[in-house]
């Protein structure tokens, strides 16, 4: 699959729909600075990864969670980064990009689908900041000119897939670590039945008696 020029209508839309983004976001100086930020860090997922690598180092209890979640993440990018390579969409050329790309191709967003993921799967450990963050991610990759839409929501279809795919591995980590409790029940239960029993202790009436000394007049006869 070469582009997607054949799209019709689809294209049609994706065209409209950018060029009115990129003219109203990029023509305000503050939103196009937001833009562009959002853009840097969300470079090869890094903002993800680095969210997911300090809700590890800060939520011990679900350490291994936030490890998976960021793995999804990074992977969910690498599989982005493969699909572009199949469909080898061109980046909008009708528009001017505020920002430099990283590559050629447009299909699917790259950012939106890391960002996806991170907000399904962050989202689930309590991180509620992260969705409305992968939202305005998605968006600032119009408002930079450097995607259609039609590759944002793909992006951000693949993300969400991925995150709802790894979901149980995820939260196979939580179930399978033992509770407090049953470790504290398994641990006094097993020092208790290692201990030896009164019942087991040797009584005074089965210790030896002491013979008794002969009296004065036993000695004599």
């Amino acid at each position: 699959m070469d582009g997607m020029g054949g799209m019709g209508g689809m294209g049609g839309m994706d065209h409209h729909i950018l060029s009115a983004l990129r003219a109203r976001g990029g023509g305000d100086p503050r939103v196009a600075g937001v833009a562009r930020a959002l853009s840097r860090v969300g470079e090869h997922g890094a903002l993800w990864l680095t969210v997911g690598l300090a809700g590890a180092a800060m939520d011990g209890p679900r350490r291994d969670a936030w490890l998976r979640g960021t793995a999804l993440t990074a992977g969910a990018h690498l599989a982005s980064m493969g699909v572009k390579r199949v469909v080898r969409r061109p980046r909008p050329a009708h528009v001017a990009p505020l920002v430099r790309t990283a590559g050629r191709h447009s299909f699917p967003s790259s950012h939106a689908t890391s960002a996806a993921t991170a907000a399904v799967a962050f989202g689930t450990l309590g991180a509620h900041f992260v969705p409305p963050l992968a939202a305005a991610m998605c968006l600032s990759r119009l408002v930079v000119g450097v995607h259609y839409p039609s590759d944002v929501l793909a992006g951000a279809a693949l993300g969400a897939l991925t995150a709802r795919l790894g979901a149980r591995w995820m939260r196979a980590v939580s179930d399978n670590r033992p509770t407090s409790s049953n470790s504290s029940t398994s641990s006094n239960g097993s020092t208790s039945s290692n201990r030896p029993s009164s019942t087991n202790r040797p009584s005074s009436t089965n210790r030896p008696s002491i013979s008794k000394r002969p009296t004065g007049n036993q000695e004599c006869a």
